[in-house]
């Protein structure tokens, strides 16, 4: 499980998988609403480059470029045919064992 999350599950998350992210707007009376708009909607990756200087958030030792190369290395539809095949297989040798 762990090998699948690291290696399929969070790639795909972060980096293809789109998200609505919210706007809060405060009324009158002080009370605060999010909005959800489709134009606010984007993967996590490209949340964290909208943001300003968005280098500094990263671990010590990681290059803006190969987060850039990793999202661009497939296509949103190749890496979710490449999360199922994953996922598929892990289920089968999940249930192949005997308890």
């Amino acid at each position: 499980m762990n090998a699948f999350n690291k290696n399929y599950l969070t790639p795909y998350i972060n980096f293809h998988r789109p998200c609505f992210f919210p706007e809060t707007i405060t009324d009158e009376k002080g009370k605060e609403r999010k909005r959800y708009l489709y134009e606010n909607m984007m993967t996590p990756y490209e949340k964290l480059k909208s943001l300003p200087d968005w280098t500094q958030y990263l671990k010590k030792g990681t290059p803006p470029h190969a987060l850039e190369s990793k999202a661009e290395s497939m296509s949103d539809n190749e890496a979710a045919q490449q999360l199922q095949s994953a996922r598929e297989s892990l289920f089968q040798g999940i249930f192949k064992r005997k308890a």
